[in-house]
């Protein structure tokens, strides 16, 4: 069984569109996390998650916006909530908010955002450890934007890294396929238009650097 593994879309369309675009067949699919943020098609995202049915836990920047509190973010980071505070409408709204902050998924995945002991925690891959893992074979985690994964004998933790913001020095956007049957899993990367992103951000009247910043990766 393959699995599509997403997180951190962080209203990038662009970007969402290319992954999808570019993922094989799939038997199912998980988001862990922070759909909205950031670049300027928080509604598209929200649309085309539900529209495939994907399972989604809650982000930071997704309870941020259906909770109306930002504290401690950046400047980038708060326009990102507050733009999608503005674009989301009432049923796009009553979904994020639903969200769980954790969730397990053929049996087998446990789906989190930050750390399966704390939803708001960075876990970076020199984090990761088999302890994380509970009754579950795979833990997935999203949040710090970096693509990585470590097999254990007791099972898989992995994060697929962002499609709308990576931060591990590669811009493509980032995505990851789970075999459950052979227990691996294959990181992929895709390019996307980058330049489009960047117009897009201006046109919103949000923060030049959530788009400049895309080239870089960070």
């Amino acid at each position: 069984m393959n699995v599509g593994v997403i997180s951190d879309v962080h209203g990038n369309r662009v970007a969402l569109d290319a992954v999808f675009d570019d993922m094989p067949p799939v038997d199912g699919l998980v988001c862990a996390g922070d759909v909205v943020g950031y670049n300027p098609w928080p509604g598209a995202c929200v649309d085309r998650v539900r529209e495939r049915s994907i399972p989604t836990v809650m982000g930071n920047h997704d309870r941020a916006t259906t909770t109306g509190t930002a504290f401690g973010f950046n400047s980038m980071a708060g326009a990102g909530v507050e733009y999608a505070r503005e674009q989301l409408d009432a049923d796009q709204m009553d979904w994020l908010g639903g969200l769980p902050d954790e969730r397990t998924e053929f049996d087998r995945v446990k789906v989190v955002h930050g750390h399966p002991d704390d939803p708001d925690r960075y876990t970076y891959p020199d984090l990761f450890g088999p302890e994380m893992l509970g009754e579950e074979d795979v833990l997935v985690l999203g949040h710090t934007h970096v693509q990585h994964h470590e097999i254990y004998d007791e099972g898989i933790v992995m994060n697929p890294g962002s499609i709308g913001q990576p931060r591990d020095g590669d811009p493509r956007a980032a995505y990851a396929i789970l075999d459950l049957d052979a227990m691996t899993v294959e990181e992929r990367r895709v390019e996307y238009e980058i330049d489009a992103v960047e117009r897009a951000v201006t046109e919103a009247g949000l923060p030049e650097a959530i788009g400049s910043r895309l080239r870089k990766g960070r």
